[in-house]
């Protein structure tokens, strides 16, 4: 039984996914690349496998239709955007992820990155660093209105740690079952959210864009937008519009259209970049790459 590993950090911080695996007798393959795999990279990687424990690669109709042996795709995180999972059903392959695993990894840092923006931690750090000592307005989040645009696992729990700063929490989200929301959140409309934010946060699943020049307009001047769901959620030339124009004060993005990223964003110092990080927690790593291998036992029907 042969299994490769797609996502590039695979039991790097613990062995233990990789032992269950050799303990089974299988013969594994990681990713020699270190980094997210092409497509023609994928098909030469996945050619002659049984199963795959999946990053970000690219899983499309072409890839799986060369991959013959293929019965199992178990990818280490929650999206799913990558997998062609129509293609995928129609081949008999299983696929599964991790939902739970990233939730509180995300959150704890989306929360950290509305602090920093808030109080402007990155020019007051930047300041200091160039020897000048320079005090800078900044905001609390008591009393500011947070709107939390996708309410899932990570909206829920942003929700949860946010409930002792007392903010005014407002919440959306397009597959919402009726009835109130825990801790005291509010559902709104994605209209009036935008409205009312002071603080815009992006936890929306799917790859449809969500933000663009006509949502700009409707944000107050100098609101703060996170985004560590799906880069193409937010049209980019209208943030661009947004940052200049100071319609957006400052923004954090983990997620981008095309990753590396080495767009226009790199311009503007107001925007915290992160490489696609926010899962990565040595704890958030552990539990995911646990429950990949699970998954890709299991549907592979290997007990040890």
């Amino acid at each position: 039984m042969k299994i490769a590993i797609g996502t590039s950090l695979f039991a790097e911080e613990d062995r233990t996914p990789l032992e269950r695996l050799e303990k089974a007798g299988i013969q594994v393959t990681l990713n020699p690349f270190r980094r997210k795999l092409t497509e023609d990279e994928t098909i030469e990687f996945i050619r002659d496998v049984d199963g795959l424990i999946a990053g970000l690669e690219p899983l499309n109709r072409n890839v799986l239709s060369a991959a013959p042996h293929l019965k199992a795709i178990a990818r280490v995180g929650s999206g799913m955007d990558n997998v062609d999972q129509v293609t995928a059903a129609e081949k008999g392959i299983k696929v599964s992820n991790t939902p739970e695993g990233p939730t509180d990894a995300v959150a704890e840092i989306t929360v950290s990155a509305m602090l920093t923006l808030a109080r402007r931690l990155i020019p007051l750090n930047e300041t200091m660093h160039a020897g000048t000592w320079k005090k800078i307005m900044g905001d609390g989040l008591s009393g500011t209105t947070i709107f939390i645009a996708g309410f899932g696992r990570i909206g829920r729990r942003v929700s949860e740690l946010l409930v002792p700063f007392r903010p005014k929490l407002i919440a959306y989200d397009p597959v919402l079952s009726d009835g109130p929301l825990p801790n005291g959140v509010q559902r709104v409309t994605l209209e009036e959210g935008l409205k009312r934010a002071d603080i815009i946060s992006l936890h929306v699943a799917g790859t449809a864009r969500l933000i663009g020049p006509d949502e700009f307009c409707r944000m107050r001047d100098g609101v703060i937008l996170l985004n560590s769901a799906r880069g193409a959620l937010v049209d980019e030339p209208a943030l661009i519009a947004a940052l200049d124009s100071g319609k957006v004060r400052s923004a954090w993005f983990d997620v981008f259209p095309e990753e590396p990223y080495s767009g226009p964003l790199i311009r503007y110092p107001q925007v915290m970049l992160t490489p696609h990080i926010s899962s990565n927690t040595r704890q958030c790593r552990r539990d995911m790459e646990s429950a990949a291998v699970s998954n890709i036992l299991h549907d592979l029907g290997i007990t040890i």
